[in-house]
């Protein structure tokens, strides 16, 4: 099965060696997103719920730039360097999700790039 790449200026460029996204059939896998702005890729701070959607923001810019959507997610890993911020991601992705909601996973981690407080990737199906 081919692959495509997905890459969109709307979503903060990759920092390492993979892509925004690949493609494989019907099935789109979203690189985990930071809150990074894409236009100046900096990272958002100061304001956890400002953070929690600029990575949402980050990932929708991507679905979209595959012809897809956040309502085609199936699956979705949450990390936090702070668990006490779960509730708070909850809150936020009531914002970017409907019912049937996606899969989800949440992971406590020591630290995530470039400091952030928070990562999302997902797995979407279209």
């Amino acid at each position: 099965m081919a692959k495509q790449a997905i890459q969109t200026k709307d979503a903060p460029a990759a920092i390492g060696t993979y892509s925004q996204a690949i493609r494989a059939g019907n099935t789109i896998y979203l690189s985990g997103q930071i809150p990074l702005d894409p236009k100046s890729m900096q990272l958002v701070t100061g304001d956890t719920r400002a953070e929690i959607a600029r990575v949402f923001d980050n990932l929708a810019a991507v679905a979209a730039a595959a012809g897809a959507s956040l309502e085609n997610a199936v699956r979705i890993t949450v990390y936090l360097t702070d668990l006490k911020n779960f509730a708070l991601v909850n809150e936020v992705m009531a914002e970017y999700f409907k019912e049937p909601y996606p899969a989800r996973a949440a992971i406590g981690v020591a630290a995530l790039p470039r400091g952030a407080a928070v990562e999302v990737d997902a797995v979407l199906v279209v």
